[in-house]
């Protein structure tokens, strides 16, 4: 069993209360580890000690930050298999999914670190000829963290990157239900050389830690992945001191289908996306938008694709898909199964828990297709967070359009079609911060993540991602001239 505590000014120590939060196995119900979880006080601990480290790491050179970035990167590399298998315990994707993300999450260290080094400035006119602007940029100072549970190594490596890249302390509060490969991954960054106080790590609960954290008058920049229901209350805990804030919160992704499109393809495409990580994913597909003449082959090619999965523990060979966090996931994908058939849907596939031998210990939720769902379905209008895939069939790109547009979120979309300048077409008039065209996925380490709408401000990822943590700074000067 795998026991964690806060990190706190370059320690681990116990939480002020003592407080710790058992770890189960969300596909068997076994106890995993155990974490100290973190009150108020051990907030206030972390961000003086965080303040008192600034000043030094804002002036270390950015190629000695980059350094230690990339020593964490390379002991992740090695330790991936043990961080994977941890990782699968506790949240339950398949180990391979587990080492997939955690390497991206050393990706996205070594991407920062090379990226620290190129921040510049600029010289810009001026309407004096005795006069010199300097635009430079400084960091933005303690930074607060808010990493959820689907991809915690992931996007814990998204935040913490970035802002010791660009020279701020950072103080994150990973999820209490998924803590333990986050903790690994923390101690691998402190044995890479970052000082204390630099980083710290303290899982807890929203409600109060979270909450007692965003509004720290130390804290100058809170970066959250979060729903949209929490973003609205980080940005009202941060309106007090004008703190930044960089918010990627809830999505509701449309995956539309063009006429002409090969329906086995897109299919295929649709049904990776739905139920990767149990549909578990800020940017999985949750409505399925088909035009009519290829709605019926494109059904049955999803309907195909499920049927073949491969569903158990995560820890197993072979294995492709695990079970779903925790019981308000299995119910939330229910009840929304259970609206779209009241309204006329037919449920093409699943629609209910696993039952039977091992999925009886866990929180399996069979992979759902639910098809002709009207567009008034929660389903259609609610991030369901679990493996449910509703369709709705359409005329024309008109009506698709309106309805890929028809939502107050606007993270991320999937268009595919054969003619291929008129899916660019289409995806430029989607209201979204990313759309793939004829690809199921839009993260791409050198290009900002980020949506539109209720689905957040600021962007991840990319040069942009860097500058999200760091404050322009203008220095006008006089010069004399020559005698």
């Amino acid at each position: 069993m795998t026991e964690r505590g806060l990190l706190i000014d370059g320690r681990w120590t116990a939480a002020a209360d003592g407080g710790t939060r058992d770890v189960r196995d969300p596909a068997t119900g076994e106890l995993v580890g155990r974490s100290a979880i973190a009150r108020p006080r051990d907030v206030d601990v972390a961000v003086e000690a965080a303040e008192r480290a600034a000043g030094g790491w804002a002036a270390t050179h950015a190629d000695a930050r980059g350094e230690i970035l990339r020593r964490a990167a390379d002991l992740i590399d090695v330790h991936v298999v043990e961080i994977a298998e941890l990782l699968t315990r506790e949240q339950g994707k398949p180990v391979p999914d587990s080492r997939k993300e955690i390497a991206f999450g050393a990706e996205v260290l070594r991407y920062f670190a090379e990226e620290g080094r190129r921040v510049g400035g600029s010289v810009r006119p001026s309407v004096r000829a005795d006069i010199r602007n300097l635009v430079g940029y400084a960091p933005v100072g303690v930074v607060a963290a808010i990493v959820p549970w689907n991809y915690p190594v992931d996007l814990y490596c998204w935040k913490v990157g970035p802002a010791l890249a660009a020279g701020c302390p950072i103080i994150v509060k990973p999820p209490e239900e998924t803590p333990l490969a986050i903790g690994r991954t923390a101690e691998l960054l402190v044995e890479a050389g970052v000082p204390a106080g630099v980083l710290a790590d303290l899982p807890g609960p929203g409600r109060g830690t979270g909450e007692h954290l965003v509004a720290h008058p130390g804290v100058r920049l809170v970066t959250a992945t979060a729903s949209t229901a929490t973003g609205r209350a980080i940005m009202r805990a941060a309106a007090d001191d004008l703190k930044r804030v960089s918010l990627e919160l809830g999505g509701h992704t449309p995956f539309v289908v063009l006429d002409g499109a090969d329906a086995e393809e897109a299919a295929r495409a649709a049904a990776r996306r739905s139920f990767s990580n149990m549909g578990q994913i800020c940017i999985a597909v949750n409505r399925i938008l088909v035009d009519r003449s290829v709605h019926a082959d494109f059904v049955e090619a999803l309907r195909e694709s499920v049927a073949g999965m491969r569903i158990g523990h995560g820890i197993e060979p072979g294995i492709e898909y695990g079970p779903v966090l925790d019981d308000a996931v299995r119910r939330r994908a229910r009840e929304h199964v259970e609206d779209a058939r009241g309204r006329g849907g037919r449920v093409v596939i699943g629609g209910d828990r696993l039952r039977g031998g091992a999925y009886d210990h866990g929180t399996f939720f069979a992979p759902t297709i639910v098809d002709d769902v009207p567009l008034e379905a929660r389903v259609m209008r609610e991030e369901t967070f679990g493996p449910v895939a509703a369709v709705h069939r359409a005329s024309g790109d008109r009506e698709l359009l309106a309805a890929a547009n028809a939502s107050p979120y606007g993270l991320a979309a999937y268009v595919f079609g054969a003619d291929l300048e008129r899916a660019w077409a289409f995806a430029e008039r989607v209201e979204a911060g990313a759309v793939g065209v004829n690809v199921n996925d839009t993260t791409d380490l050198q290009a900002p993540f980020g949506g539109w709408k209720l689905s957040g401000l600021g962007r991840e990822l990319g040069p942009e991602g860097l500058m999200t943590y760091l404050e322009t700074r203008h220095l006008r000067m006089r010069v004399r001239p020559l005698a």
